[in-house]
C-alpha cells in the first residue's frame, strides 16, 4: 500500500516525476523548487529525501559524492491511491457523490464537462 506524504514531500516528488530522465539528480530537485518559487535548505532537502526512501517513494544510489534518485511509486498509482482514501474517507467510496459535487459545485469548465461526458459513454 501507497503511504501518505507531506506536501513538501509531494512537491519533491512531482519535480521528480515530471523529469524526463531515468534518475534524478539532487541540483535538479533543487533547481526545480526554486523555480516553483519553493526555495529548500540543503539539509531539509536531505531530509526530505531520506524520508521518501524510508516511506518506499525512491531509491538512491550514491555515485562518487552524489546520489542518483530513481522513483519506485508512479505518479498515477499514488494519484489512483489518493483518490481512493478520499473517495473513502469523504463520500464513503460513493464515486456518484463526487462527480455531482464537481458539477453542481461548478468546479469543472465547460470543456472539462464535455470530455467527462463523453468518457462516461464510452463505458
Amino acid at each position: 500500500m501507497v503511504q501518505q506524504i507531506s506536501d513538501a514531500e509531494l512537491e519533491i516528488m512531482k519535480i521528480i516525476w515530471g523529469n524526463p530522465e531515468e534518475v534524478t539528480l539532487f541540483p535538479y530537485i533543487m533547481d526545480g523548487l526554486a523555480a516553483k518559487g519553493k526555495p529548500c535548505q540543503k539539509n531539509t532537502l536531505i531530509v526530505l529525501l531520506s524520508r521518501l526512501i524510508n516511506k518506499g517513494f525512491l531509491s538512491a544510489r550514491k555515485i562518487g559524492r552524489r546520489n542518483e534518485y530513481t522513483t519506485l511509486v508512479s505518479e498515477t498509482e499514488y494519484q489512483t491511491t489518493q483518490t481512493k482514501n478520499f473517495l473513502e474517507k469523504i463520500y464513503e467510496g460513493n464515486a456518484k457523490g463526487l462527480v455531482s459535487n464537481l458539477i453542481m459545485g461548478d468546479m469543472l469548465t465547460d470543456e472539462e464537462y464535455e470530455e467527462l461526458k463523453q468518457l462516461l459513454e464510452r463505458v
